[in-house]
């Protein structure tokens, strides 16, 4: 199904774009739905030359080691771009993505992609930064993993997303707007799920975990003086 000129709007990268920019991509995009636990695309999988979005729900990007250990690179929200290589690379998919619930799909073909970029080249800045970020943050996770005790990586991953998803106030502290699961944690910065499980329960008074991945910091400062080695 071909994707509407609102639906591409909320694609970030094409945040900006005026609605006449945004028909220009129509006849090359398409949307796609996929349910809960389904596989997007496996890694090692060959890509089609298209640009991948998420216009709705999550996903969960992850990787299989030798050993058979998965580890979770990263989740995606509404609105992010992801399988890079399928534009600027080989075309393989460089790791598995699975749909964490119901999700919609939104791709454009290469071809419109250069031509929106050729009338807008912003476009391009927007793609280079997202994968800049990207990029860093894999590089600040793999030191981590060699350098960093895993109560300073557990603080850390729970800065990156208060700061990138956002938080609400609630009467306890600023709860993260995005849920974390104690699995999608532990698989994130390398521990075990029950060490995972221990590290909240030694953090209890700077930040709390509730049923349904709610995580709530209730002392900021606190939580900065872990991920700096000052605790």
């Amino acid at each position: 199904m071909q994707a509407t000129v609102e639906e591409l709007s909320k694609i970030r990268i094409f945040g900006d774009l005026e609605p006449s920019e945004l028909e220009g991509l129509q006849p090359f995009s398409q949307v796609q739905h996929y349910q809960q636990g389904e596989i997007l695309m496996q890694e090692g999988d060959r890509l089609p030359a298209k640009l991948y979005s998420l216009l709705m729900g999550s996903l969960r990007v992850t990787k299989t080691a030798a050993t058979g250990k998965e580890t979770i690179l990263r989740t995606l929200r509404a609105g992010e771009i992801f399988a890079a290589p399928a534009i600027f690379g080989n075309g393989i998919a460089p790791a598995t993505v699975t749909a964490e619930d119901n999700c919609q799909i939104l791709t454009v073909e290469r071809d419109g992609l250069v031509d929106a970029i050729r009338q807008t080249p912003e476009i391009a800045l927007r793609m280079l930064s997202v994968f800049n970020q990207r990029l860093q943050r894999l590089h600040n996770t793999v030191h981590g993993l060699v350098s960093e005790r895993a109560i300073v990586r557990l603080a850390q991953f729970i800065q990156y997303f208060a700061a990138h998803y956002g938080t609400e106030t609630t009467p306890e502290g600023q709860q993260l707007k995005v849920k974390l699961s104690y699995y999608q944690i532990a698989r994130s910065i390398g521990i075990t799920y029950e060490e995972c499980v221990r590290l909240f329960k030694t953090i209890q008074s700077i930040v709390t975990y509730s049923r349904g991945g709610k995580i709530t910091v209730l002392d900021s400062e606190a939580l900065e003086a872990i991920t700096t080695g000052s605790d």
